[in-house]
């Protein structure tokens, strides 16, 4: 074949490489990363992309029915004649009324977070069911077709199906994403940092998507930067189909059954996921409320500003929440019991830093007060997102499509309510009134977040499958005697010692415990088990007998991914089961 210049390799050699790094757990786990980083990052593209085009654009096809007012009037002197009496009141410009505009689209912005809120309930008992990866391609899919539709729509009725339709494809996405991000990174600081970097990818989606969309729009048209972003979703649908081969026919060729995720209500009614979720809703309560409100306010207040600074008011804010995220995370692993503590400062920095917003008088001291809110959010998405898998694998099944369907539910109730509901609450009560409003709620809810300071009383020990134990216990045991059918207990003298006991008694039950095809069939996520993925299988009915015996043999702790009791441990287990 032809040898490829630069790289000195063919394709078939190329090929062949590519799969070999597919097939290894950690680069796969960076793979997945990376997709499900570019799928949120082209989600909240393309939630922000459409408020810089659609306004102008609708205006443009003449959607709205329109009338004139007459200006007001103001006084002109110019042409008057010296020593006339005449009045000199001249009527001002007229301007032009679109009728129905702001609340048509309003409700246009908001119909996607409505329908994500409605759909998220569903996808995530689906994921639970089929896994991460189909979902994900589902919901790639649809986003494609929306932002296709996107592009050619040319009336207000295809655009708000479009959008709504994007919510659709946003509930699988989004969840899946998020799920399949806890399955892969199972240990708590990796968790961590990668739902960081995933954050990260959210707010430069949601910051650059307006600047995108308006140069885009400007020189190129209205339909370039769908097209755009509906090439980067199919992309992404198809990597993530090119990764995920391997795993699946591995868990195939395993025979690795889906455990049975917890439903969606139970979660809900646990006291600690309700707070999480409501901490998660109040932190978005001030973006939600502010995106929609805080560019006319700009216009009306500020005398000097420009019209690019009012399109990029929120850029500047994505250094503070990138630092907010990296910050978090750092602390997180320093002080993993104390991530409440991290959200609850989060969300005191939103409600501190509203306060000073309605009395900014420029850009550039706008921009402190709008950079502590997207500090804050960081924060609190950080700390909790991480912790709502850890309440899943201490208190339920380590599925997690239900757990961060809820955390998208919370997302979703905030965005659907606010663009609907914030231009009316400016106009009773003014800016002011609203930015003190998000304020008093979200200083008013931090004291709930002190409930979660228990989150992490229990931890479970990493594959406790692979426990080993230094020495034997040396517990005693009472013997009994069976008498007609009646446990009758022996003498003192005829106790045994478990250090005496022979280790094959040991091996004998491990046999009747283990099931067969060894213990990687216990974990049903193939990324726990480096080993599984690579090692080369034996036919099925022809299992090895040096495997069979490394599988029964008692195994040397590894540091990092082994679990480790001592005796003195195991013999307060020993002591409490004698109790029962």
């Amino acid at each position: 074949m032809t040898v490829i210049p630069v790289i000195n390799l063919d394709a078939a050699q190329i090929w062949r490489r590519v799969n070999d790094k597919l097939e290894h757990p950690e680069s796969q786990r960076k793979m997945v990363l990376v997709i499900v980083c570019v799928a949120l990052l082209l989600d909240n593209m393309l939630y922000m992309v459409i408020v810089p085009i659609i306004p102008d654009y609708l205006r443009y096809i003449g959607a709205w029915n329109t009338h004139t007012e007459a200006g007001e009037k103001v006084w002109d002197n110019s042409s008057a004649v010296a020593g006339s009496n005449a009045s000199y009141w001249r009527a001002g410009k007229g301007r032009v009324i679109y009728e129905g505009e702001e609340s048509a689209i309003g409700f246009l912005f908001a119909s996607k977070a409505m329908v994500q809120l409605f759909i998220n309930p569903f996808s995530g008992t689906i994921i639970d069911k089929i896994g991460y990866d189909t979902p994900m391609i589902i919901g790639l899919t649809i986003m494609f077709i929306s932002t296709a539709i996107f592009s050619c729509g040319q009336s207000y009725s295809v655009l708000f199906f479009a959008r709504s339709l994007q919510g659709v494809g946003s509930a699988f996405a989004d969840t899946a994403g998020l799920a399949m991000i806890a399955d892969r990174f199972t240990e708590e600081d990796a968790r961590s940092r990668a739902i960081g970097i995933a954050q990260a990818f959210i707010s430069f989606g949601s910051l650059v998507a307006p600047p995108f969309g308006s140069l885009l729009y400007e020189f190129a048209g209205k339909e370039v930067p769908f097209i755009v972003l509906s090439m980067v979703s199919l992309l992404d649908g198809f990597a993530l189909l090119f990764v995920m081969r391997p795993v699946k026919i591995a868990m195939k060729e395993q025979g690795i059954e889906r455990p049975k995720g917890t439903p969606i209500y139970k979660l809900f009614i646990d006291k600690y996921i309700f707070v999480a979720a409501g901490t998660l809703v109040m932190a978005n309560v001030s973006l939600a409320f502010l995106e929609p409100t805080i560019s006319l306010w700009m216009k009306n207040t500020m005398v000097d500003v420009q019209e690019w600074q009012i399109g990029l008011i929120w850029l500047p804010a994505f250094i503070p929440h990138v630092f907010g995220v990296y910050l978090t995370v750092k602390l997180c692993k320093k002080y993993p019991r104390y991530q409440w503590i991290l959200a609850a400062t989060g969300l005191a920095l939103e409600g501190l830093s509203s306060i000073f917003v309605p009395f900014a008088t420029n850009f550039w001291f706008l921009m402190l007060p709008l950079s502590g809110i997207c500090f804050g959010i960081a924060q609190v998405d950080t700390s909790l997102l991480p912790m709502l898998g850890h309440l899943v694998d201490t208190r339920y099944v380590s599925v997690y499509g239900s757990i961060y369907a809820i955390a998208d539910i919370s997302y979703s109730l905030a965005y659907a309510v606010g663009p609907i509901i914030a231009g009316g609450i400016v106009d009773t009560i003014g800016f002011t009134g609203l930015n003190m409003i998000i304020a008093l709620t979200n200083l008013a809810y931090v004291p709930a977040i002190f409930m979660l300071k228990h989150v992490y009383d229990y931890d479970t020990f990493e594959d406790e499958e692979h426990i080993v134990l230094d020495e034997m216990p040396t517990a005693q045991y009472k013997t009994f005697m069976i008498d007609n059918g009646n446990a009758v207990s022996l003498p003192s003298g005829h106790t045994a010692e478990s250090g005496n006991l022979e280790p094959d008694l040991f091996q004998s039950q491990q046999k009747q415990q283990m099931p067969q095809g060894g213990p990687s069939q216990r974990d049903t996520n193939p990324f726990r088990q480096p080993q599984s993925m690579t090692q080369d299988r034996a036919p099925s009915g022809s299992q090895p007998q040096n495997q069979t015996q490394q599988g029964m043999a008692r195994k040397p702790p590894q540091q990092g991914n082994k679990a480790y009791r001592s005796s003195a441990d195991m013999e307060k287990m020993i002591n409490s089961s004698d109790e029962d």
